[in-house]
This record gives C-alpha cells, sequence and structure tokens, in this order.
C-alpha cells in the first residue's frame, strides 16, 4: 500500500476522520499482535497501516510535498493549498519484512526486520529504524539474538561511501548525525570509534578511536585517537594518539598529533626515510626523498641515501601512461660507496649507475606498429655493491632492446628495427647492437594460380621467402666501448637469406622425401689481408706475438654459399603382446623412427671464388690457408672442402599400456587401460662426407630421456671416431683399429647426466579426518594444540644431479669432471608458518655454493621473515616483523647484518 504523508500531517476532513477511525477499531487487534518489539511498545503510539506479507517485503513511498500519487489513499489538501515549497527533495522509498507502523499523526514510521530505507544516494538498513518526518530524522539500531550477539546492525551506504555502526541518528536536511560503535574503511585503514559526530557529507569528529590496517573486528593493532577528524577520501587528522599492540598500549613513542592522507588519487608529498646500521659505511638514511604528483600522465620521485662513512645514492623514477595509447617506467640510479677511512691504503670510492626503461604499447593504438622497450643497463659493479636480494646479487648477465615493428598492410612484408645490448658483469664486458634491422618476406607460391581449383599441382607447391638483415656491432670493455673507431673497430654487415621450399612427396607410401635449396649472401664493407715478415713482429687479435702482419683492407666485400639437401623419414612399429590374457599389460609399443639425408656444398675454398688466402707462415715456406672474412659480424667465409655428406639418424620411443587399478570410474574396459612410457627417447646420430679426403665420418651424437618411478633422467654423450696426435689434433685413425681401442665404439669427448627428484605432501580429506580422530582419542584440548605436532602438512622436497665429463685435448690428459647435488624444500608447519630452503653442493670441490634459510609467519595484518645466509661471499642474516600494509611500510622491527659488512 503507497501512504502520502507530509510534513503537516494527515489532513481534518470529517470524511477521512471516519475512515480512520473506522479502520483503527478494525485493525486494533491486529496491531497488539504484531508488537515484535516489546522494549518498543510504549512509543508506538500510532495504528498500523497494512498487514505484513512474510514472503514479499512492504514497499511504500514516503513523499514530502503537496504532489498527490495516483494510488493514494490519502490526499493532503491542506498542504497543497498552503503554496510551501517541499522540505525533502526527493521521495523516501521503505520495506521491512515484518511490520510497518505508522504513529496517530502521520509524522513518524517505524519499521521492523531487515529494515530499509531509501533517500537519493543514501540506503540504510537495520533491524529497527525508526522515520520522524517532522524533524527529518532517522534513527536505526540492530537487535540482539538469543546469544547476545547483535545482529542486522545499521549499515548506511551514501554513494560509495559505506559504513558500519551499532546504532545511527541523522537528519537528512542538515546531512549531521551521531553514530555509535562505527567502523568506516578509509583508503588501505579502518577506521574504529565508539562515538563519532557526522557533521557534514564527508566530515566526522571522532572520540576514543582507532586507526588500523588490520581489518579484524577486534584488531591486533592500532593507534588509539584520543580525538580526530576523518575527511573521507581525503585526510585524517588525530589528536595526542599512541600505539596499541595486542591490547597493549605502547605509550612511547608518544604522537602529539599526527596526520594520515587518505585519497584514492595519488597526490605528491616528502618519502620518508628507512634507517639502519651497516659496519663497513655506517648508519644510513635510505630511500628517503619526494614524490610528485605531476599530472594525469605522469609521476616523478627523486630518492636519495647517505650512509654515515661517505657513502651516498641517488635514485629517480618516473612512470608514464596514456591509455589506450602506451604505458612505462624509467629508473636512473647513482651510487657512490666508500670503504676505508681516507689517506689509508684500502681506502676506495667506487661509483657506480644503473638504468632500466620499460615501455609497452596498447595493443589497440596501432595492430600494424608497435614499439616496446626492455633496457636493464649497469656498470659491472652496481648489483655487487648495491643489491639487497640474492638474485640480483648473483646476476652477471643483462640484455635489454628497444624494438620497433611495421607491418605493411596487405602485403607479405614486414620490417623490425632494434636496438640491443648486453654485458657480463665477470669480466667487464658489454656488446651494442646500434642498430639491427630486418625485413622479412613471408612465404608465397609464385605458380600458384588466383582461381586455382582442384587438387595442388606439383609445381605450385614451391615456396620461396626471404630474409634480410643489417646489424652493426660492438664488443669491448665497458669503460672504452665508447671510445672505440667506428670504422675500425665496429663490426657490420648486409645479410640476405632465401630458402626455397620443394614440394615434398611420399615414396612407396610411407618414406616421406623433402627435398630443399637455401642460398644466403652476406655483404661485408671490409676484409683482412696478412703477410709475413721475418723480421718483425706483430701482436694479434689474441694477443700472440708472431711475424704475421694483419691489414684491414676497407671496401664492398661479398660472400655467397648456397646448398642443397634431400630428407627422408619413415616410421616403423613393433608390437609385443603377453601370451597371459589375464596379464595386467595389454601391450608394448617400440617406435623406431629412421631419418637419412644426402646435402651438397661446394668447395669454398676454391680460388675462384677469394674467401681464402694463402700465406706463409715461417722461414721454411709453409703456407697455411687464412679466413679474409674471419671475425665478420654474420662468421666468416664458408669452409675450405666440398662436402658431400650422408647423414643418418634414428630415434627410438617406448610405450606401455597397463591397466590402471586406481581408475574406478570408467566403465568401458577399453578406457581402464593406461600408457606409461618406458623410454621417452632414445637416439644417435652421425654423417658421413664422401668427397672429404679425410676425417669423413662425424662424431656420434646419443641422447636418451626417460622417466623411472617419477624421476625424469636425461643423459647424453659424443663419440668421436677419431684419435688425437700428441698435440691434439684429430688424424684419420680410428679408435676401434688400434690395439687398446679393440671394442671400442670411438673417444668419449663430452657426456652428461642429470636427473632431479621432486617428493610433495599428499594431504587430503582422509588424512584431515584422520588427525581430527587422533586428537579425539588423545583428548587432546584446544588449548593444547600447539604442543601437538601435525606432521601431515603441505610440503615439498627436491634434489637435483648434475654430472658432466669434458674428454682430454691430448692424449697425456685427462679428462675433467663435475658433479654438483642441488637441494631445495619448503614447509607449511602451520597455515602461518612456513620455512623454505635452497643450497648446492659441489661434490668435486668438496664445498657447499650460495645457500638460504628462510622462515616467514603470517600475523595477519603483520608479517614476519628470518632470512639467513650461513656462509659464502653473502653470509648475512635479517629479521623482521613488519605491518603488511604498504601503507605502513616503515612500521617494522628489524635486526640484520647486511653482506655488505663482509667486504
Amino acid at each position: 500500500m503507497h501512504v502520502k504523508l507530509t510534513d503537516k500531517g494527515f489532513n481534518s476532513e470529517t470524511i477521512v476522520h471516519k475512515f480512520l477511525l473506522t479502520y483503527f477499531f478494525l485493525l486494533l487487534p491486529i496491531l497488539v499482535i504484531c508488537q515484535v518489539n516489546e522494549r518498543r511498545t510504549e512509543r508506538l503510539e500510532g495504528l498500523q497501516i497494512d498487514a505484513p506479507d512474510t514472503d514479499t517485503p512492504e514497499k511504500d513511498t514516503l513523499i514530502s510535498g503537496p504532489t498527490v500519487a495516483t494510488d493514494t489513499l490519502i490526499s493532503d489538501s491542506l498542504s497543497a493549498s498552503s503554496g510551501k515549497a517541499p522540505v525533502l527533495a526527493a521521495p523516501i522509498e521503505y520495506t521491512a519484512e515484518d511490520s510497518i507502523i505508522i504513529s496517530f499523526d502521520g509524522q513518524k514510521v517505524f519499521l521492523f526486520n531487515n529494515s530499509k530505507v531509501t533517500y537519493q544516494n543514501i540506503e540504510l538498513t537495520a533491524y529497527f529504524i525508526e522515520l520522524d518526518l517532522e524533524t527529518k530524522e532517522v534513527y536505526a539500531e540492530g537487535m540482539e539474538d538469543s546469544t547476545g550477539v547483535l545482529i542486522q546492525k545499521p549499515i548506511f551506504k551514501d554513494g560509495d561511501e559505506e559504513f558500519e555502526s551499532n546504532t545511527l541518528r541523522y537528519n537528512f536536511e542538515s546531512e549531521k548525525g551521531i553514530i555509535t560503535d562505527v567502523v568506516t574503511e578509509q583508503g588501505e585503514g579502518f577506521v574504529h570509534s565508539k562515538l563519532t559526530k557526522k557533521i557534514s557529507k564527508d566530515v566526522f569528529i571522532l572520540k576514543n578511536g582507532k586507526y588500523t590496517t588490520c581489518d579484524a573486528d577486534h584488531p591486533h593493532f592500532y593507534l588509539h585517537m584520543t580525538k580526530a577528524k576523518v575527511i573521507s577520501k581525503n585526510k585524517i587528522i588525530t589528536g595526542p594518539a599512541y600505539m596499541v599492540l595486542e591490547d597493549f598500549p605502547i605509550y612511547f613513542p608518544f604522537l602529539p598529533f599526527g596526520y594520515f592522507p587518505n585519497t584514492p588519487t595519488y597526490s605528491s608529498g616528502i618519502l620518508i626515510p628507512s634507517y639502519g646500521e651497516e659496519t663497513n659505511r655506517g648508519f644510513f638514511l635510505r630511500d628517503g626523498g619526494y614524490y610528485w604528483a605531476a599530472g594525469e600522465y605522469f609521476d616523478f620521485a627523486l630518492r636519495g641515501d647517505i650512509y654515515s662513512k661517505g657513502s651516498w645514492a641517488g635514485k629517480l623514477h618516473t612512470n608514464y601512461r596514456k591509455r589506450y595509447k602506451f604505458s612505462g617506467g624509467f629508473d636512473l640510479r647513482y651510487a657512490v660507496n666508500v670503504y676505508g677511512e681516507r689517506g689509508l691504503d684500502y681506502y676506495t670510492s667506487s661509483p657506480q649507475f644503473a638504468v632500466t626503461w620499460n615501455h609497452s604499447q596498447d595493443s589497440k593504438a596501432n595492430p600494424n606498429q608497435t614499439f616496446s622497450a626492455s633496457v636493464n643497463l649497469s656498470t659491472s659493479g652496481y648489483d655487487k655493491q648495491n643489491s639487497y636480494s640474492a638474485d640480483n646479487y648473483l646476476r652477471t648477465q643483462k640484455s635489454s632492446s628497444i624494438s620497433f615493428t611495421k607491418k605493411f598492410e596487405n602485403t607479405p612484408f614486414n620490417l623490425s628495427v632494434n636496438l640491443r645490448h648486453s654485458q657480463n658483469s665477470t669480466d667487464s664486458s658489454m656488446t651494442l647492437s646500434m642498430p639491427e634491422m630486418t625485413f622479412n618476406m613471408a612465404k608465397f607460391y609464385p605458380f600458384q594460380g588466383k582461381n586455382r581449383s582442384g587438387a595442388l599441382k606439383w609445381y605450385e607447391k614451391f615456396g620461396i621467402n626471404y630474409t634480410g638483415n643489417i646489424r652493426n656491432t660492438i664488443t669491448a670493455h665497458e669503460s672504452e666501448i665508447l671510445n672505440q673507431s667506428f670504422a675500425r673497430d665496429w663490426k657490420n654487415g648486409i645479410k640476405h637469406n632465401i630458402p626455397i621450399s620443394l614440394p615434398n612427396f611420399n615414396l612407396f607410401n610411407y618414406i616421406n622425401v623433402s627435398p630443399s635449396f637455401n642460398y644466403d649472401e652476406k655483404w661485408y664493407f671490409k676484409k683482412f689481408e696478412r703477410s709475413y715478415h721475418e723480421d718483425e713482429l706483430f701482436m694479434d687479435e689474441r694477443g700472440n706475438m708472431s711475424h704475421l702482419k694483419t691489414d684491414t683492407i676497407p671496401g664492398f666485400n661479398r660472400v655467397y654459399d648456397y646448398s642443397y639437401s634431400l630428407g627422408a623419414s619413415t616410421n616403423i612399429y613393433g608390437m609385443f603382446l603377453p601370451l597371459n590374457p589375464n596379464s595386467r599389460i595389454k601391450g608394448i609399443r617400440h617406435k623406431i623412427t629412421p631419418s637419412f639425408g644426402i646435402s651438397y656444398r661446394p668447395d669454398f675454398g676454391a680460388e675462384r671464388f677469394g674467401y681464402w688466402q694463402a700465406v706463409q707462415v715461417d722461414s721454411t715456406g709453409r703456407n697455411e690457408y687464412f679466413d679474409i672474412n674471419a671475425g665478420g659480424i654474420y662468421g666468416g667465409s664458408p669452409g675450405r672442402g666440398a662436402s658431400g655428406a650422408i647423414s643418418f639418424s634414428v630415434n627410438n620411443n617406448i610405450e606401455m599400456k597397463v591397466l590402471d587399478t586406481k581408475d574406478t570410474t570408467k566403465t568401458d574396459a577399453s578406457e581402464k587401460f593406461k600408457k606409461v612410457k618406458l623410454v621417452d627417447n632414445l637416439s644417435l646420430g652421425t654423417s658421413y662426407n664422401l668427397i672429404a679426403d679425410s676425417l669423413n665420418l662425424s662424431p656420434f651424437n646419443i641422447r636418451a630421456r626417460t622417466t623411472v618411478a617419477g624421476i625424469n633422467i636425461n643423459m647424453g654423450g659424443v663419440v668421436d671416431p677419431y684419435m688425437t696426435d700428441e698435440n691434439g689434433k684429430k688424424i684419420h685413425k680410428y679408435v676401434w683399429n688400434e690395439k687398446n681401442g679393440l671394442g671400442k665404439l670411438g673417444r668419449l669427448t663430452r657426456a652428461n647426466l642429470s636427473f632431479g627428484l621432486n617428493f610433495k605432501s599428499k594431504k587430503g580429506e582422509k588424512e584431515a579426518e584422520t588427525n581430527k580422530e587422533l586428537i579425539e582419542e588423545e583428548n587432546i584440548l584446544p588449548g593444547d594444540y600447539a604442543n601437538y605436532a601435525d606432521f601431515n602438512i603441505p610440503w615439498d622436497f627436491g634434489v637435483d644431479y648434475s654430472f658432466t665429463y669434458s674428454g682430454p685435448q691430448r692424449p697425456s690428459q685427462k679428462g675433467r669432471f663435475t658433479q654438483t647435488l642441488g637441494f631445495r624444500g619448503n614447509m607449511n608447519l602451520t597455515e602461518k608458518w612456513r620455512l623454505s630452503m635452497n643450497t648446492n653442493f659441489d661434490i668435486m670441490a668438496r664445498e657447499f655454493s650460495f645457500t638460504t634459510i628462510n622462515v616467514n609467519r603470517d600475523l595477519h595484518c603483520w608479517q614476519m621473515s628470518f632470512n639467513f645466509v650461513p656462509f659464502g661471499y653473502m653470509k648475512s642474516y635479517s629479521f623482521t616483523i613488519n605491518a603488511k600494509s604498504s601503507m605502513l611500510k616503515d612500521l617494522k622491527l628489524q635486526k640484520r647484518q647486511s653482506h655488505y659488512d663482509n667486504f
């Protein structure tokens, strides 16, 4: 039923009075029955308008003003004739599950059970709500259940702002209110208050409040505020305040006042530094500075470190973003580390810098053109002297790439331009490629017609594609790379690659034959010529002295090579079926994949190509051949000697089908078997050069991979069939032809073996139920759970083993072995406790390498961590208890010994 009420109440016309009196006497018994809240009986001096519907909550509209609704039972002619403007600017809608009661004078409405009142953007829900039209106020409160817990507490929503309280009194006209036991979320934190006064739409004043980032009903820690002012989405200002941890007040340090930013948008401000002490660099203030919220598209942060013994650092960081266009971030860091006392021999001052830049383009910005950047550049000693994590400290390789790609729409062409960088901090070497351009043409079939129909003809399967590459690069020490000569020290060139795809065909319906032709051409802009000078010594590129002089001849130099190949492969299957029909093994399948290939390449060492130069090397007149393009950016010239090689390889795979006794869900007998791989791969490959005059047979490559009891095992080896002389040079003598080589396949030059074991817990519902029964059998009380060790907990443990062998270069030498063991593990003692460790052991050297032990404890709104490196250059430890919230990152207790103190 819809009822129209105004701030003047019901009109006084006679017919209406009679109607109300009749309704009163008819519904009086129902009114008495519906009094569900005995505490409010004395306040309900009105009458019930409509009987409640238990299935559908009642919904009425309370409107202040002279407008008459079409389904209204009562009209307010007095208010309409008075000409006064309405006090409330919009209708008030309300519902309740139990009952809606209106007072005699029409000025108050009482709502019971899951009550809801809506006015403009304001929504209020509670167990009991009282509306007072005359004062434009609303009062709401919850109800205690049979256990004494307050339920259906008032929840007040105003736009995107929401809070819960025990009681609430609010004035729609002044937007002021009184709230008790309220909890509001302000940014990353929560504000608890016993008594709060809402003085405007967004401003609250509270007394004896709590500010915390803990989301528990009873926070584990908070800042007790004797009085405070909260401006929503802006700031929180407090009077005298102190910290409370687990209900224990900590009066020192005592805060006379406090200021907490609480804006949803970022803003400029001072960055508070962290503090601490290191033995070598002294006391420090770290990461202090200023943050500038420059605007919608970028920000800017300037930080600095300062140490009491002279070290310092400056850091610049910016983020930028344009929606639907691009985004990225840029970092520049410069540090000066000072060790020792000035004037002493061991005094050092080491300046270091690092630059990182990440840029990405939105995929919707331009589908045919992209620009991206990933730059990670630093001096070789920066991570060693300025890293605070093991990963950064152990990193020895860095690389960067700035890339631009362009797709030419409706064509097979695309272009990419790259600037690349790589560096090795071990030897301080750096490589720059500036620029590197690649032009690609996708494969196309020149003999296919546009309006083709039917099956492809054999000649229509011819395909061709093209790749062109331009590169300019240099490798040098990082301190010298900018001083190198472009003409003398930089390597540059252009490479063209044209692979031609010839049509495949089947031979005898079982053998797949694949012919191919490949053409490469390289353009260089200089070459090297060597000459012998008996009376002079010159230093070569390796730093050795010899009588050979190397001259660099600038000019265009064209180098090309081509090759033909024909490959064939097939599959051979063998099956073993058990004779016993009741066997759990259904069958074993052996798959053999032999591959055969023929390739030809001409002798590019012939004089007509001009790639190799015959040079006298000693006073006896002995000549040796030198590549005039040695050290080229795409490699040197094609090799001397023609090659007509026959290659052969064979791959083996063995699988078994066995009955799956654990799977009881499948009813079809054919589905109850599972595949088990006995040998994933066992391969052997080699080749034989028919044209070469010696050393025709290439080394045998052997690879194997299998899984045994869940352990992945990989192994491999390289066997050379030829012997070596006392200088380590291969000679044309097979190992098996020698007396001491009988029965041998060849000379083992390399071998490797690796496997890993991983163990994980299988905690499930059954195990959890077993633990529950054990606790009940042992009569373990809840207070004694801490003394009960549950070993059926989530954990994982892994062991990795690696073995490598490198054969001797000379007969008088011995081979080299390396063996390492790696251990790693994680264990969750409880849902909150976690232990982890990682270490490696060098078996040959009999010593451990980098080892870490970590213990973590989740403290709900806090976290505890203990990190320990027991030995080595990174020997250190740190113990930290800190708040999880990023806003309270400086609220922590920390004790540490830095690895920098090991210097």
